[in-house]
């Protein structure tokens, strides 16, 4: 089995953490370094048409509270065949992916 990500999600994942003491900065960069190179991940790389894409798709969906990276993690799973994601964001469930972290309110 194998994991597909995108440098923009992994991106996203350090700025979420930018904002945490050095010790879980360290650990954010050891995970995403990992992350790197483990042979059963595909990163993708962060292009201007994936970008571009994203935009549109942003674009497209100004009454949802998609992100950027979101919609390109969205035309990615699209792109590769992808419908079950590592997710508990309900925007992906609104795009009609199947998500595998469910989220529960206590």
């Amino acid at each position: 089995m194998h994991i597909v990500t995108t440098d923009e999600v992994l991106t996203e994942f350090l700025a979420g953490m930018a904002g945490m003491d050095s010790y879980h900065r360290s650990l954010a960069v050891e995970i995403v370094r990992g992350v790197l190179l483990d042979e059963n991940v595909l990163v993708l790389p962060q292009t201007h048409s994936s970008f571009l894409n994203g935009l549109t798709l942003y674009e497209n969906r100004l009454d949802k509270g998609h992100s950027l990276t979101d919609c390109i993690s969205m035309n990615t799973c699209r792109d590769q065949g992808i419908a079950e994601v590592l997710t508990n964001d309900r925007h992906f469930v609104q795009e009609g992916f199947s998500v595998l972290i469910s989220r529960r309110i206590v």
